[in-house]
Parts: structure tokens; sequence; C-alpha cells
């Protein structure tokens, strides 16, 4: 009996989210149901680090011939934060969705994205203005058949083009005997998008209990700044049962895993609101932290502030005693293996991308 053909698609990340597209190429590679050519630019293709001959280097001005030259089912778009002249002839053309990481950005008027421009970084977009359409880059979503987000929390019935698009399962489980605590803060050490004088502030009241195990804070990201002074200050004056653990350089996958593999909890100190070319964001609602990704991953309970929601039962509201609190989610279990599995997630994706063809 013939077999049916595979389902093709094409994805395309040019600017960012590297990280996002070698989560989607990790589940699709072994699927026997699609085929899928991937559209990089030469910064994507260093970062995510896959040689395949499915891979295809391109730029802004190349992408739409490129794209011609087979038939696509489905063309997803990773990022679409600039080059909005270029995506919104694809969408115009292709079947096309869009991966949205900033929901009110996607929903931006001309006039607030004109008003943008005079706000912040005036010199790039004014180039995004001039020569990539940014003023339609609210159109673009619009002619996008899918809109496509991360967290099923996103999806409404006021927006019906809104698809999810489930990337994250479980990768590791290790346990590791120490006679120590982790509690690893993920990601670039810097005030823009985690409280870390909050973080700091905790720090420096934390009980003295000699009778408790040693606490090493590991800062997982590059520290710079006013915070990377408050970090070598503080680090003269802990007690013996604290230790502090940062970084001056971005630190290489391999030390991240590391890292993440030995933590006992992560510390996730988000900022509830954000910014995105100058559009309030909301983390939780408008827009996905990653370190929810991080903590079903690397298989960890996570702490997050009281006002973030909980999507999920191995989130947790940061307590008022977070130091016992901490110290307790030693006895929390949670079968990150089964829920997240990979082949669950895997067909589970390929279900949702079935219906968007």
């Amino acid at each position: 009996m013939k077999s049916k053909r595979l389902i093709r698609l094409a994805y395309i990340e040019l600017d960012t989210h590297a990280e996002i597209v070698s989560q989607f190429h990790s589940l699709m590679k072994d699927s026997q149901k699609f085929s899928v050519d991937y559209f990089f630019s030469e910064r994507i293709s260093s970062q995510v680090g896959i040689a395949s001959s499915n891979i295809v280097i391109t730029d802004p001005k190349s992408l739409e011939k490129q794209l011609k030259y087979k038939t696509y089912d489905l063309i997803i778009i990773g990022t679409a934060h600039r080059y909005f002249n270029v995506f919104s002839s694809i969408c115009t053309i292709f079947n096309t969705a869009v991966i949205t990481h900033n929901l009110n950005f996607s929903k931006a008027s001309k006039f607030k994205l004109l008003k943008s421009i005079f706000l912040q970084d005036q010199i790039y977009r004014l180039k995004l203005l001039l020569k990539e359409d940014l003023l339609d880059a609210g159109q673009l979503y619009k002619k996008a058949k899918h809109l496509l987000v991360l967290s099923e929390s996103f999806l409404t019935e006021n927006s019906p083009t809104r698809r999810y698009l489930p990337l994250f399962f479980n990768e590791y489980n290790e346990s590791h005997d120490k006679d120590y605590f982790i509690i690893v803060i993920p990601g670039t050490v810097s005030q823009k998008r985690r409280d870390y004088r909050h973080v700091f502030q905790r720090i420096r009241s934390w009980p003295q209990d000699p009778s408790k195990k040693t606490v090493e804070f590991v800062f997982l990201g590059k520290a710079e700044g006013a915070e990377l002074t408050t970090l070598r200050e503080l680090e003269k004056s802990l007690p013996q049962n604290l230790r502090l653990k940062y970084f001056v350089e971005k630190v290489p996958q391999q030390n991240f895993n590391q890292y993440m593999n030995k933590a006992d909890v992560l510390w996730c100190p988000v900022n509830r609101y954000t910014k995105f070319f100058s559009q309030t964001e909301i983390y939780g609602e408008t827009k996905l932290t990653g370190n929810i990704g991080d903590a079903i991953r690397y298989g960890k309970f996570a702490i997050f502030p009281t006002n973030f929601p909980r999507e999920y039962p191995f989130i947790m509201s940061e307590d008022e005693d977070l130091a016992n609190q901490l110290q307790s989610i030693q006895t929390e279990r949670y079968n990150f293996e089964n829920e997240f599995e990979r082949q669950k997630i895997r067909q589970y994706l390929e279900e949702q991308l079935r219906h968007l063809i």
C-alpha cells in the first residue's frame, strides 16, 4: 500500500529565540509524519549549532525566493520582531503561522509603534521604520493565518487564530548527593527582567543556622554593572552557612546544564511587567518567561513571585519565610518524566501542527 506523503514544513528564524527553534528541532527530527526545512540567518545557525542538509542559510532579501523552490504545507515564522515587510509578503503568499512572543506588541497600532520610535533605541527603530515597515507590524500578525503561543493560558475565545504550540519537554532528571543545598537563579543578572534587588535583600536577611545545610546561591547568567558590584560586596559579608556563585562572562551551555542539573530548586524573581518596543507586556499573561521551560527541561520545582500565575503544580509562590520554603521543597515530588516525556510532547505537537494545514 502506498504510504502517505510527509507533511512539509518550513521554519524561519532570522532574528532571535534560537532556544525555541532548538526545542522544535529536537522534537521533530525523528518525526515520521513531518518533514521540516529550517531557514536560518548566519547568527541563528551558529547559535543553534546543528549540521544538517535540511538547514538553509538565508537572509531577508533571499528568503521569499528560496521558499518557492519547494511546496510547503505550512510555514512557521519563529520571530517577527523585524523584517516586517518580508514577513508580511510571505504571509500573503503562503499558509503561515507566526510564533507570538509578545501579545501586546502583536496588537500595537501604527500610532503606538510610531510613538515608540521616540521613546528608546531611536536609531535602531528609525531603521525599522524606513527599511522594514515597522508601522505594519500589527498588520503582519493580522495577515498570518495562525498565531502560535507557547502557553495554553494564552488561548482565549476572543482570539480564534491563536493556537498552542507545545515545545517544552523533560530532558534531565539527575539526582546529586551533596552536603549542601543549591538554589539556582537562571538568567542574565539584570534588574530589567528580574527583581535582583529583592533577591539581594532576601540573602542579606537569610537566617544564620549552622545546624542546617550550607546554602549556595548560583546566579546562572552573566552579571555586570550595578548587580555585579552588589554581588561582590555581598560576597564579602556572607555568614559561613551561605555561599555565592556568579559569572562575569556568558555562561557556556555545558556549564549551564551542569548547574541546572545540580540545582535543588530554581528561584525565579521575574518582574511582573516589562516593555517590548515600549509596549507593556505582562509575564504570565502576554509574555512567557523562559524559566517555565527551564523548570520542565531540568525537572525542577521553581519559586516565582506571589503575583505570578501558577499554571503548573511545580510552580510555587514565594513564601514570606523563603528559607524554610526552599528547604522543605526537598520533600516535594513531581513526575516530570511522565508528564513531559519527549515522545508524548512530540505527538501533541504533531497533532497541533496538523490543525494548521
